[in-house]
């Protein structure tokens, strides 16, 4: 189904992504929780370039006539699971920051309460 060349320059293609992935971990520009969604789309990759009829099953099971519909329809799949990840990642990042960002208003309040204290009472030491 698929050539011997085409099916060689996948599996290279392959492991170019599976090199780029590992790449950015070891320089820490991902974090692995973060990057476990690309590793699992490159393993259906590579499952995909071994074992083509897997696809021709699927896609028979999903009712589509093309193979190519049904590849298409399987990439739209995987682009929509990262996308949610990455928007579920942004949401979780985006709560932790406002708490943040109100842990330290209420600190710098503090803070200058008790720098206004602080003042207080060393002008009530120095009339005395």
């Amino acid at each position: 189904m698929i050539s011997s060349t085409l099916r060689i320059t996948l599996c290279i293609a392959v492991i170019c992504y599976f090199i780029l992935i590992l790449y950015y971990l070891k320089k820490r520009m991902l974090e692995l929780k973060y990057t476990l969604i690309w590793l699992f789309a490159g393993l259906v990759m590579g499952i995909m370039i071994f074992f083509p009829e897997l696809l021709v099953h699927f896609v028979r099971l999903l009712g589509i006539e093309s193979n190519m519909n049904g590849l298409y329809v399987l990439c739209f799949a995987f682009i929509i699971a990262i996308l949610m990840t990455l928007t579920s990642i942004v949401s979780r990042q985006t709560m932790k920051i406002k708490i943040l960002i109100q842990e330290l208003s209420m600190m710098e309040k503090r803070i200058r309460e008790l720098e206004s204290d602080k003042k207080e009472q060393q002008e009530k030491q120095d009339k005395v």
